[in-house]
């Protein structure tokens, strides 16, 4: 019988957990196992203190088990050990449909695709924190290293399985600061009306003050996805990334350009994304072909409706700057699109590699009117720029 993997022990020890739980007489029911595991992985890195207080709050709920619990906490991780946790997010959606098996007391804890968690053990050493210390290290394994590995080295299989966590990405949308006022109870800014409304319930005394504060609501945001030759090997991680941007705000507009513009924006809100890529690619006529960025520029700020998405947005180009256009055309297009947008931020897959410097034609005419400059060639890179989105 072939032993069980790193990967399927670790998810094993954070269930079993759950279930000694249960064996010490403890309501402790599938559902608060899975939160538990779901909550690891929305903490990301954990201590030892975080991961006590994740379980003490997904799987107990009476003050009088506590006591249980501390002992089963401490005799199931170790009280001498030292413990750091590190959990994916996406690991707790395919995770759940074992998580539930597990609980029940089926067998087999192997999770699709191989996307789950390894446990290294390390014996006590010179870097350890107390002598005798023993350390679990809980790491991510097959996703941890697809994130890092270039979209142009992925196998067949490989895409398929980015294309699904990219679109699981919570794509961080812009935001503003908008000039309404609306109540807040932490607002700098003292609300008459609202106080003297309250002070009625108190015969007209001012109690309890309202106050409020400038609200928010959602930048626009445009991308711009390069689909050319040069590009194939991550065009359509890029369209599954903008796929991802559509499901997380309604003020995202969605263009492919080669050597002309494309707008997909409808496309992408259907609810099935292989067919939404599949009907890009029926649809843009320039799939794979040349790149024209500066002419696709121009068609953009030349229509009105698309002019008045523009203003005030956040603008995403993601092209590796290859032109085969005029530069000229492209810096002075730039420069019109930059006095439009809020920020323009630039990711080009091939500043992936350490190597690299912008030495290309339209890639040096594009760079003065850039304000973020970033990769685009892996999972992690796609992350960054959702991060970079919200900031």
């Amino acid at each position: 019988m072939t032993p069980p993997s790193p990967e399927s022990a670790a998810l094993a020890h954070l269930i079993g957990f759950g279930r000694e739980l249960r064996r010490r007489g403890l309501a402790v029911g599938t559902g608060r196992i899975v939160t538990f595991c779901r909550a690891a992985a929305c903490l990301g890195a954990l201590d030892r203190e975080d991961l006590y207080w994740a379980a003490r709050a997904a799987l107990i709920s009476r003050p009088e088990d506590v006591e249980a619990f501390d002992a089963a906490f401490r005799e199931w991780f170790g009280g001498g050990m030292r413990i750091v946790l590190r959990v994916p997010p996406e690991v707790a959606d395919e995770a759940e449909a074992a998580v539930r098996a597990a609980a029940a007391g089926e067998e087999g804890l192997e999770l699709e695709e191989g996307r789950v968690l390894a446990r290294e053990w390390h014996e006590p050493g010179e870097g350890d924190e107390a002598e005798g210390e023993a350390a679990i290290r809980i790491v991510a394994s097959a996703s941890e290293v697809l994130r890092s590995k270039s979209f142009a080295d992925l196998t067949e299989e490989e895409r398929e399985r980015v294309a699904r966590l990219i679109r699981r990405l919570a794509v961080q949308v812009p935001i503003r600061r908008s000039r309404r006022l609306r109540p807040s109870p932490g607002g700098s800014r003292f609300d008459v009306k609202r106080t003297l409304r309250r002070s009625l319930r108190t015969q007209g005394e001012p109690f309890h003050r309202a106050w409020r504060a400038r609200g928010t609501r959602a930048r626009p945001l445009v991308l711009l996805l390069d689909i050319s030759g040069s590009m194939a090997p991550y065009s359509r991680a890029l369209v599954q990334f903008g796929y991802a941007a559509m499901a997380a705000g309604r003020r995202v507009e969605v263009f492919c350009f080669g050597t002309r513009l494309t707008r997909v924006t409808r496309v992408l809100r259907t609810r099935d994304p292989d067919r939404a890529i599949h009907e890009i690619g029926r649809r843009v006529a320039d799939w794979e072909g040349g790149t024209r960025i500066g002419e696709s520029l121009k068609a953009l700020l030349d229509g009105w409706s698309q002019r008045a998405a523009l203003r005030g947005s956040v603008v995403v180009i993601c092209s590796d700057g290859l032109e085969r256009g005029e530069p000229d055309l492209l810096r002075s297009q730039m420069a019109k699109l930059r006095r439009l947008a809020h920020r323009i931020v630039w990711v080009n897959p091939l500043k992936g590699s350490p190597r690299y410097q912008p030495l290309a034609r339209g890639m040096a005419a594009a760079l003065p009117s850039i304000d973020v400059f970033l990769p685009g060639h892996n999972l992690e890179s796609l992350e960054e720029l959702s991060r970079a989105l919200a900031g």
